[in-house]
């Protein structure tokens, strides 16, 4: 006998070791087992979804294989004598765990929805990129998904919540003084809610979600375009307030797999930034929407725990995870003009949502300079002491670097930029446009211009891949890491563009 899934599974990573596996069933089910490595596991019942079902999470450590060869690990979700099976009917499901010496394979994606819900229709095949990702994988398994911002639009809020409606055509000042409802919170429960479920069960992402262990950080359109980048007044309003509640419940249940999630960095809930270490790769994935404003990116208390993380990071490969891009093209000339203008929503909050808008260009020199001295560090104590960002939001490819000559050896932290694996990559008008109102000359950052941020070209491409897209990570046989954009039209195409980089 069989049962069926409402959503999942889905399987993350908390530790080098610890392995998650989430699903939601039914409400009526009491108990639920999940059998990982012919071990069967209790599930734990997390929280009640709104309309009926239940969230669970089940962990398991996992013996990595001492060696250079990983191996296939079968999972399955149970009810008794009954087994669950997912929405495309599939009911087991296997993830690779590399050896302690092998290097592990991994995919990174973002931008994974559309900004209008109608321009999916628009779309051929709007998850082509996810079918390609779960062809590599089947032929040669990802140890790792990374996923860093926008996996769930949430910006249909303003047509699906009946109760924003009226809320959405006031004045500026009276959305300011509106107050929340219940009517309000039990609709803003259901959308997010179903926003997960049904997004995110799509045949090939919802099998890439259960066969490639992931990591997860939220950028704006999880909560909703622009977040944390609207005036004060606006930004602390009681309905904003009340929207941010019900989008971070869904945020830590899907994308965190619960606040059990043994990697955060902070226990107080005040943010979601999250390390861990896989293999010789540190994983640092930054929370910059729970506590951004206008004029933060981040706490004292946010800054204290980031810091505090990288003093313990002395040795291996960095990976930190920023959904909006530290290195990108300058946009100062068109925030000035805005500056002196009258606010308008739907253009100033995409200026102010970048690292390099001025209320921000404090804390993006405190990070770059801190991960300069961390990689320095790792530098002398490890062979291998690569520092990588990886970004996503603006809807191309691309690559940046920070270098810095100020010391006796060169200092080098490089940023790869994949966006988006499901949204459109700017028309040519729209890029021209954006062209034409910002530049990416070299930047100087730091007075005697030793310490440059650059955009570099990637291998085989321009320098900006207009075209959805995802990337892969590789250590070579040359001893350098491979970064692969697969590009949307590439496949099977001898024009098609095919990105790579080597970083050394």
């Amino acid at each position: 006998m069989s049962r069926k899934l409402i959503f999942g599974p889905v399987l993350g990573l908390d530790a080098e070791d610890t392995y998650t596996v989430c699903f939601v069933t039914d409400s009526g089910v009491p108990e639920v087992t999940v059998k990982i490595d012919e071990k069967e596991i209790l599930a734990t019942e997390v929280q009640n979804l709104p309309g009926g079902g239940k969230f669970w999470r089940a962990a398991k450590k996992v013996n990595i294989p001492n060696s250079s060869k990983g191996k296939l690990i079968e999972y399955s979700v149970n009810c008794g004598d009954e087994f669950y099976t997912d929405k495309s009917g599939r009911r087991s499901w296997q993830f690779y765990v590399p050896g302690t010496d092998e290097e592990p394979r991994i995919a990174y994606t973002s931008c994974n929805g559309v900004s209008k819900s109608d321009l999916i229709a628009k779309m051929d095949d709007p998850f082509k990129l996810w079918e390609e990702m779960a062809e590599l994988h089947l032929k040669e398994p990802f140890s790792l998904m990374l996923m860093g911002g926008d996996q769930i639009y949430a910006d249909s809020i303003w047509d699906k919540v009946k109760a924003l409606e009226e809320w959405s055509s006031l004045k500026i000042s009276d959305q300011k003084k509106r107050k929340g409802s219940k009517q309000l919170s039990s609709q803003l429960d259901q959308f997010y809610s179903k926003l997960y479920t049904e997004r995110w069960s799509e045949e090939n992402m919802s099998f890439m979600l259960a066969s490639a262990p992931s990591i997860m950080m939220w950028d704006d359109h999880d909560i909703f375009d622009g977040w944390g980048s609207f005036p004060e007044g606006l930004q602390q309003s009681a309905i904003f307030s009340e929207i941010f509640v019900y989008a971070k419940k869904y945020f830590e249940l899907f994308q965190i797999r619960s606040g059990k999630n043994s990697s955060l960095l902070s226990k107080n809930e005040g943010h979601y930034s999250l390390s861990l270490k896989f293999r010789n790769y540190n994983i640092l994935a930054l929370d910059n929407r729970s506590e951004r404003t206008i004029n933060q990116v981040m706490s004292p208390q946010h800054w204290d725990d980031i810091i505090h993380c990288l003093k313990s990071v002395d040795s291996g490969n960095l990976i930190v995870m920023s959904a909006v891009p530290v290195v990108y093209r300058d946009f100062s000339f068109t925030e000035t003009a805005f500056d002196v203008t009258p606010w308008d929503e739907s253009l100033a909050d995409d200026l102010k949502d970048h690292w390099r808008a001025k209320e921000h260009q404090g804390e993006r020199s405190r990070l770059i300079m801190r991960l300069l001295e961390n990689a320095a560090m790792r530098n002398v104590n490890s062979k291998e002491s690569r520092t990588i960002i990886l970004s996503g939001d603006v809807h191309v490819g691309c690559l940046g670097i920070v270098n810095d000559r100020s010391g006796e050896k060169l200092i080098k932290i490089h940023q790869v930029v994949s966006s988006g694996i499901i949204h459109p990559a700017p028309s040519l008008i729209q890029w021209l446009g954006i062209k034409a109102v910002t530049n990416d000359d070299d930047e100087p950052l730091n007075e005697e211009r030793t310490i440059e941020a650059s955009m570099l070209t990637p291998i085989g491409s321009k320098k900006y891949i207009r075209a959805r897209n995802f990337v892969t990570l590789q250590k070579g046989t040359d001893g350098k890491i491979w970064v692969n954009w697969i590009v949307d039209g590439s496949k099977g195409s001898e024009t098609g563009e095919r990105p790579v980089y080597p970083i050394s």
